[in-house]
Parts: C-alpha cells; structure tokens; sequence
C-alpha cells in the first residue's frame, strides 16, 4: 500500500525501502487528531493502514469536510512547497497506520531525484483537479447526484466486491458523509432513503452495499 503513495512510484525497491527505514512510525485510534488547522506544518504523511479525514471549521463552530484519503494516499505535502500553517486538520476515522517525513528529508531526496518531485506535482496537480471538480459539483449538482457521486468515489477507493454488489466501507457517520457532500444531514439522509426505496443500495453501518451502480452513475451526471 505504502508503494502506491507518489512519493514512491518513482524508486525502485532498494531506494524505497531506504525511504520507508528514514520514516516515523505512528498509530492514530478513531476520533484521534494528527494536527489542526493552523498548526505548524513540518512533515507529509503516507497512510499505510486505515483512514484520515480533511476539514475545516468554519468561525461559527461548523465543520467542512474536503476529504477522505485512505491507504496508499499521502498528505501535509503542501508544507514542503509553502512552509506556512497547515490549512486544514488531520482526524482518523478508523484505526491508522502512518508513516511521517519531515521537510528535510524530503528536500534532501528530491534535490537527488527529479523523478520524485514528478511524481509528487503530478499528484498536486491531481488532487487540484478534484477539488475543482468538487467545487462545480457544489455549483452545478443537486444533492441527491452529489451523494451518487460521493458514494461512487468512495467505492472507487475503498469498494470490494461482494455477493449483491459492491460493500463499501467508509467508516463515516451520517454527520461526516453529509459533511463531505457539502450538505445538511436531513438532506443527505433524505436522498439515501431515496436511493435505498429504489433498490440501489442499502445503508450498513458505517458503510453502504452498492447495489446497482449504473444507475448510481446516471444520477450523478
């Protein structure tokens, strides 16, 4: 999982495995806070196991959620290329597994390898891409089709074929899905009953069984 990170698809085994032995070790329960909004940011993280989720406070207490990354994803690399505070606070949301570089040891690596600091802006400029796709869809998508989307994304990442459909597991509660949907929970509620009438998925805890993805897919057009 941790090879699929960007900050590794660019070394071969040998040099990713002297990496991986620079890297800091952490464990993070449910509920823990890596760091927060503001906070100074000295490091990028690649998740080896489990799920961090991205957000913001608003001044008046309310929360955004921007994303959800799980294994294999990386994040905090922002810090490397603008030393300022950190724009947004790191939660896990299931038992994680980090790996941490600091700043140093980063610049250090990419003064030597080009192809890393590659692979790091093609996975900025990505990231950027679905956040400019995410802001249309705020725009542009009712609810209902940005709850479709959501669920498809989160199938993409952390889906796995099941009897009946696809069992996703995202570890969310209603409050946090509706969070990153960018939407109140009544609402968000509201259009998951509606797609479970219809037979398209069915509501688990902390997870949906996706049962008829083609329409899923039609709805979030």
């Amino acid at each position: 999982m941790v090879r699929r990170a960007p900050l590794f698809k660019a070394l071969d085994d040998e040099a990713a495995s002297a990496l991986q032995s620079e890297m800091s070790r952490s464990h993070m329960e449910r509920g823990d806070v890596l760091f927060h909004e503001g906070d100074r940011g000295d490091r990028l993280y690649v998740i080896a196991e489990g799920k961090i989720k991205l957000g913001r406070r608003s001044p008046d207490g309310r929360e955004n959620l921007v994303a959800i990354l799980g294994p294999g994803e990386m994040f905090g690399e922002l810090s490397l290329f603008d030393p300022g505070p950190r724009t947004m606070t790191a939660t896990a949301v299931a038992e994680t597994q980090l790996l941490g570089l600091g700043n140093e040891s980063l610049t250090a690596i990419l003064s030597g390898r080009p192809e890393v600091s590659k692979a790091l802006l093609a996975a900025l400029a990505q990231r950027l891409r679905r956040t400019n796709a995410h802001l249309a869809d705020l725009v542009f998508t009712d609810v209902p089709g940005r709850v479709a989307k959501a669920l498809l994304d989160l199938s993409e990442r952390f889906g796995r074929p099941v009897e009946g459909g696809i069992m996703v597991s995202h570890d969310l509660t209603q409050e946090e899905l509706a969070q990153l949907v960018g939407a109140s929970r009544e609402t968000v509620n509201k259009a998951l009953a509606d797609f479970a009438t219809r037979g398209w998925l069915r509501l688990e805890a902390r997870a949906v069984l996706l049962q008829d993805v083609e329409r899923l897919k039609r709805r979030a057009r």
